[in-house]
């Protein structure tokens, strides 16, 4: 690629312009924003809330507050911090509240439970009586899209950029894998990097480069009143606003200086325009939170298309199979400069600072990017009704848990068992006796040929040049040293490799360094193969036979299905992990129940899996660990060999070790919490927020309520005393010596 490359930016959007200026501001000056339509359109009531259930997009709101502030045009405003107010109606909305003020402490928001009287003064056309309490979050406002988008695209041009409307995309014209050039109707622009950043078109450049952007077009109408008498001379044109955006009922309520705008999900069916007749419902909630509104009527009205996925989160990426061709989409205007800033790091840096797993573009994979699955989930997303069934997908032993009971949960689009009947007696059972553990759904590779191992040894940070029959734990790192997730991989022979991996990112990251002389081949095998694991004292007394063997994998029978067999468990007990065709599955559930039967065997699911795995010490790559954490810091440094030479990101961690790290992954105990941590849960040190909770779940085997938290070196040593911040109450917590099964 070109020192500084050429970009072109689809899309002149609050978005786009936010890149075309993050990047000229970096030096890559040679930018072109392409824009369809004649002119920008606007973005919306320009709503920005620093708080969300992700840590990332919370951060990405963060600073695009920050940087709006700083904006101006013409001395008028880009941001007014007027503060939001989200209100509670019921019991269970208030405890949610809690919650999100939780999750506002953990990011470092400042934020404030309120009173109803409280909110009354925050807000004078409440009735407090109609509410049981408020989150005030002073540092939420409103952004003015288009005159933050000029802001920025001002100073884009300043720097060399170049913004043309009306340019109707034809064409990503490409050669050798990777772009080259952006075709319009009546021009071609060479580009060495393509940037979508074009909304709920999306979908239709991303068809012109054969990529599945899931991407649905949700309709949202936003309503200006008549005049309100209350708001008589509050505001002026130039400020609009004073008071606190208002949240509740599914609504969120701005002042227009003496007029009230009301925005509201629209009907699911977007092709018609807004009326005041289809608004009545929403009027009608918006009337039972300000009573004012009874003096008032819907004057003017508009209805928006936003861009929705399946999750509600953006998509950023660069196409799989495509060097050069980027994708921003789906992202809302708070999130608009926390973005680009983010997509520019990643494109100058090679790795963005914020981890970005949870809007990775390759978190979907096949049979989540259906188009009737990416509609229902992303208009349920939105708040629309879910579907009653969808498909997913099921092991070759569902039926078998069917059978026992097993509740069933969705993740990753498949149907896991999450309990039987009891999780604790299921815990218990794998300590003391032995349990059978469905498997599948975890991602499985098979990786061959004559440059498998140097490329699994560039790629992972464990020595993995051993002998055939060998299992090594490793790890996946970016070029930051920042940890991208877990591998297990099994030596099968001398160019073949069996390589267990935890997401279709994993996935996609590996395919994207494969070499490109044919040398390593790389196959997912997840769907046509069948794992159970095999846990506990007893295993060995079901498989009397597998006991004998020395080598940690090696392929065998039980007793007519053939298995691959890997020595080792998650949960800290002896067994092994067996694998077969998806074909023989079922016969091997039958097999291994049959022969555990004398011995007390139990099928165990999820969240036992999850306790065991937690009193073991085990991290969750992705949850408990991101990219932002290096191994020294998450207690994963045993899986990193320095010596063996060169792996993706070695040069960063030469200068850090277990003695430099500032901050530690720890394991909490929890002290009469009267539920698990579910994450985001501020951690307190002495009265003050230093921390946050990464993931929780109930010890069954040690009777304890854990919870994995970040928290600095200094008050990372086991024994100190610590609160956990868990809806709105403290409870006393204490770090933890690992593994706590054997330091209890």
């Amino acid at each position: 690629m070109a020192v500084r490359p050429r970009v072109v930016v689809l899309g002149a959007g609050l978005l786009g312009c936010a890149v075309a200026d993050e990047l000229t501001e970096r030096g890559w000056t040679d930018v072109t924003v392409l824009e369809p339509e004649p002119a920008i359109a606007s973005a919306g009531p320009g709503l920005l809330f620093r708080t969300h259930a992700d840590r990332t997009a919370s951060e990405f709101a963060k600073y695009t507050a920050e940087k709006y502030s700083g904006l101006t045009v013409d001395g008028g405003w880009c941001f007014q911090p007027v503060g939001s107010l989200e209100l509670a109606t019921t019991p269970e909305q208030l405890s949610r509240l809690r919650q999100r003020l939780g999750w506002a402490t953990s990011s470092g928001v400042r934020g404030y439970l309120r009173e109803p009287g409280e909110c009354a003064q925050l807000h004078p056309l409440l009735d407090p009586v109609k509410v049981l309490g408020g989150l005030h979050l002073p540092g939420d406002g409103l952004v003015k899209p288009i005159r933050a988008a000029l802001a920025q695209a001002r100073r884009a041009k300043e720097r060399g950029a170049k913004f043309l409307t009306g340019q109707e995309i034809v064409e990503i014209v490409r050669t050798a894998g990777r772009v080259t050039a952006v075709a319009t109707a009546t021009d071609r622009f060479r580009a060495d990097v393509v940037i979508s950043c074009a909304g709920v078109r999306g979908p239709q450049f991303g068809r012109l480069v054969d990529l599945a952007v899931p991407v649905v077009p949700i309709a949202v109408d936003h309503a200006r009143t008549t005049p309100l008498a209350q708001l008589a001379g509050d505001n002026d044109h130039f400020t609009e606003a004073d008071k606190p955006i208002l949240r509740g009922a599914g609504l969120s309520l701005r002042e227009h200086v003496d007029r009230l705008g009301i925005s509201a999900l629209g009907p699911v069916d977007a092709d018609a325009e807004f009326a005041p007749a289809g608004f009545e419902e929403s009027w009608t909630a918006a009337l039972g939170l300000v009573p004012a509104l009874a003096e008032a009527k819907v004057e003017e009205g508009v209805r928006q298309l936003v861009p929705g996925t399946p999750d509600g989160l953006p998509l950023l990426g660069e196409h799989p199979d495509l060097d050069g061709f980027w994708i921003a989409e789906a992202v809302d205007c708070a999130w608009s400069a926390g973005v680009a800033r983010e997509l520019t790091r990643w494109l100058i840096e090679g790795q963005a600072h914020l981890d970005l797993h949870s809007v990775d573009l390759a978190r979907f994979d096949r049979l989540q990017l259906a188009p009737g699955r990416v509609r229902e989930r992303s208009l349920a997303t939105a708040g629309h009704q879910r579907p009653a069934t969808e498909l997913l997908r099921t092991t070759p032993c569902y039926e078998r848990e069917v059978a026992l009971g097993a509740e069933f949960r969705e993740e990753d689009g498949w149907a896991r068992p999450r309990r039987y009947s009891d999780s604790r007696a299921e815990a218990v059972a794998t300590r003391s006796r032995v349990a059978l553990f469905d498997m599948t759904p975890r991602r499985r590779l098979e990786i061959t040929g004559r440059g498998a191992l140097p490329f699994l040894q560039t790629m992972t940070t464990n020595q993995l040049d051993r002998p055939p029959g060998s299992v090594t734990d490793t790890l996946l790192l970016g070029e930051d040293g920042g940890v991208r997730s877990d591998l297990t991989v099994a030596r099968l022979g001398v160019e073949q490799f069996h390589v267990a991996a935890r997401h279709h990112r994993d996935v996609a990251w590996l395919r994207r360094h494969l070499p490109g002389d044919g040398s390593v081949q790389l196959r997912e095998t997840t769907g046509g193969t069948c794992c159970l694991g095999l846990w506990g004292p007893l295993a060995e007394r079901v498989l009397p036979e597998l006991s004998t063997s020395d080598s940690r994998v090696w392929r065998t029978y039980v007793g007519d299905v053939p298995v691959t067999v890997l020595r080792g468990s998650e949960v800290g007990e002896s067994g092994w992990e067996l694998h077969t065709g998806a074909d023989l599955g079922r016969s091997l559930w039958d097999a291994l129940w049959s022969a555990g039967q004398p011995h007390g065997i139990v099928a165990a699911g999820e969240d036992a899996l999850r306790s065991l795995r937690m009193e073991e010490g085990h991290r969750s790559c992705g949850i408990d660990v991101t990219t932002e954490h290096d191994p020294y810091e998450a207690g994963l440094g045993f899986a990193v060999r320095m010596d063996k030479g060169y792996f993706l990101g070695r040069d960063t961690l030469l200068h850090r070790s277990p003695s430099t790290v500032r901050r530690k992954l720890v394991c909490l105990t929890v002290d009469n919490a009267p539920s698990v941590m579910q994450g985001r849960e501020p951690v307190y040190v002495d009265g003050r927020p230093a921390g946050y909770v990464t993931s929780g779940a109930y010890g069954y085997t040690v009777d304890k309520n854990l919870a994995y938290a970040w928290l600095p070196v200094e008050d990372a040593r086991p024994r100190t005393p610590v609160e956990i911040e868990h809806f709105g109450e403290r409870f006393a917590a204490r770090v933890a010596a690992e593994p706590l099964r054997s330091s209890e």
